[in-house]
């Protein structure tokens, strides 16, 4: 059946067939184990920092999902700035990964980007056929994500360099079950061209 609003009012005018997602990458860090993860973190930040460059040369729309850190009343921007704030564990983190005004977000209350989240309507309208999907932790919040996607027929790629861990043992676990059982393509991040992976099409405003 044809849509009566084909761009959501106005709210997603890109149409593609690929888009990039950012699982928890606005974070401040303040868990235990955090010292732990960051460890990984920190270099991981600077290949998806270029990944998410080449996705907006491309015109591959990018969404950031996000915990909202349990707090039913704060919004995106907020969180941003509370992450940059200087006594935030995750400043140098966040600093490489700020969105741009562009960029498109979801709140996610749990640990999957799709569940009890809008993620599911904006790609409805995007029109990915792949994600590729990037971020934190790659054992739990990226894995419950990708098996959420696998399981709404997506084409999943995940790059190996562009998730994190506390570990190398759970991170590399966590990308052997997203390669084997859900079909993901996780190669190294300059293993993935935007321009043949998207027609990079936008509809009039």
């Amino acid at each position: 059946m044809p849509r009566k609003n084909r761009d959501l009012h106005g709210n997603t005018p890109d149409k593609c067939d690929v888009a990039l997602l950012l699982v928890d990458v606005i974070n401040d860090f303040a868990f235990e184990e955090a010292e732990q993860l960051l460890k990984f973190a920190i270099p991981m930040s600077r290949k998806l920092a270029e990944l998410r460059r080449r996705a907006r040369v491309a015109k591959v729309p990018v969404i950031y999902v996000n915990d909202n850190f349990g707090r039913r009343r704060s919004d995106f921007k907020h969180l941003v700035q509370h992450c940059l704030l200087p006594e935030s564990r995750g400043r140098e983190f966040v600093s490489q990964l700020t969105p741009a005004e562009d960029d498109y977000f979801v709140l996610k209350p749990k640990h999957s980007a799709f569940y009890s989240t809008s993620l599911d309507v904006l790609l409805h309208y995007l029109e990915p056929n792949t994600l590729v999907i990037t971020g934190l932790a790659t054992d739990i919040c990226v894995l419950f994500t990708a098996n959420d996607a696998y399981m709404r027929d997506y084409h999943l790629i995940v790059p190996e360099d562009c998730v994190a861990a506390n570990t190398i043992d759970a991170n590399d676990y966590a990308l052997r079950q997203i390669r084997d059982i859900l079909k993901a393509e996780t190669m190294p991040s300059e293993g993935v061209d935007f321009a043949q992976l998207s027609r990079a099409t936008r509809t009039e405003q």
